[in-house]
């Protein structure tokens, strides 16, 4: 059922989203929801669709409170299942509409999971005793870890369906990992390349469709990394804005929605780009924001006669000193550092 939320008389203050936008997925405390920006101009933000771990018999009792802290909520398939992990160590695989859980484990301060090919997912741990790791399940076996490897602080990752590899962010390094044995039942993840990331606390990754980028945000800026030249440069727009949680781009309008956090670690704030403008959500404590597409929806860069708008290595130089290549595993060093 259908939830309205009535904003307060403060939200008046706040420039709200005045075009028709996609749905936007957002978490970041006890619940998963689906919303629709355009409601804004008419006062109210209306909850589409809602998932608690606490109505989920799917889930054992002992285990839902796992997912009281959630922080990352990823559509696939086209918007029919949904990937959610929470810090407090909660991940699942949830059927939509349903809510009807798929697939659930517990990784100590979970911070993101990304479905892999063969119905295998990886889990980011972040900084935990027993976390700081890649953590690989399949998804016919619930809460049975498959194989792991430590990464500290790991904080995002991104399967490259193109390139054929993961992508992982912890700390201060960007890895790339291709997949080892994956045809058999003991399937685990090579190291191929890793990249010092310009400064510490890496945090979100994210794609960017039609383009050879990845969005990685850390505690201080926000990045735009070349996969191809393989070097990092500061976003035109977010660059230098701190304690960015998490940057979405729409793979239709190219609109990017972000979430700033303004307490603590959470904001009640969206914040979107071209156009600039943002939009209240009095009461809810958001951490990470993602675009709903539903399956009709295609990628082809254009919409109602708009253009995407991506930022090209060329219309953005690196950042100077910044990015100084991506080193193999054996150590070579991939030419492509940033200009000096």
């Amino acid at each position: 059922m259908a939830i309205r939320v009535f904003l307060v008389a403060a939200l008046a203050t706040v420039v709200v989203p005045s075009t028709h936008a996609e749905p936007l997925l957002c978490c970041g405390w006890d619940t998963v929801f689906l919303v629709e920006p355009s409601a804004a101009p008419q006062g109210q933000i209306e909850k589409l669709w809602t998932w608690d771990a606490r109505q989920c018999t799917e889930i054992p009792e002992n285990v839902r409170p796992t997912f009281r802290t959630t922080d990352d909520c990823k559509p696939v398939d086209g918007g029919s299942r949904i990937l959610i992990s929470s810090s407090s160590g909660g991940c699942a695989l949830v059927e939509r509409p349903s809510g009807r859980v798929l697939w659930h484990a517990v990784v100590p301060n979970a911070h993101s999971l990304e479905l892999l090919p063969r119905n295998r997912v990886v889990v980011a741990s972040s900084v935990n005793a027993q976390g700081n790791r890649l953590v690989l399940f399949d998804l016919s076996r619930p809460d049975q870890p498959v194989w792991d490897v430590p990464l500290i602080s790991a904080h995002g990752v991104v399967w490259d369906e193109g390139r054929q590899c993961l992508w992982a962010l912890g700390l201060n390094e960007l890895r790339r990992y291709k997949l080892k044995d994956w045809e058999s039942d003991t399937p685990s993840l090579e190291m191929e390349a890793t990249c010092a990331l310009p400064d510490e606390g890496g945090h979100d990754l994210q794609p960017i469709p039609a383009s050879s980028d990845l969005v990685v945000t850390t505690g201080s800026h926000v990045y735009l990394f070349d996969r191809d030249k393989r070097t990092f440069r500061l976003h035109p727009e977010l660059g230098d804005k701190a304690a960015v949680k998490c940057v979405s781009v729409h793979p239709v309008t190219g609109r990017t929605v972000f979430v700033q956090a303004t307490e603590s670690w959470w904001s009640d704030m969206l914040g979107f780009l071209t156009p600039a403008e943002r939009l209240q959500l009095p009461g809810e404590r958001l951490y990470k924001a993602r675009w709903f597409v539903h399956n009709s929806s295609k990628a082809t860069g254009q919409k109602s006669g708009r253009t995407l708008r991506y930022w090209s290595h060329e219309m953005y130089h690196a950042r100077p000193g910044r990015g100084t290549g991506m080193a193999e595993a054996d150590g070579r060093q991939v030419p492509g550092g940033a200009p000096g």
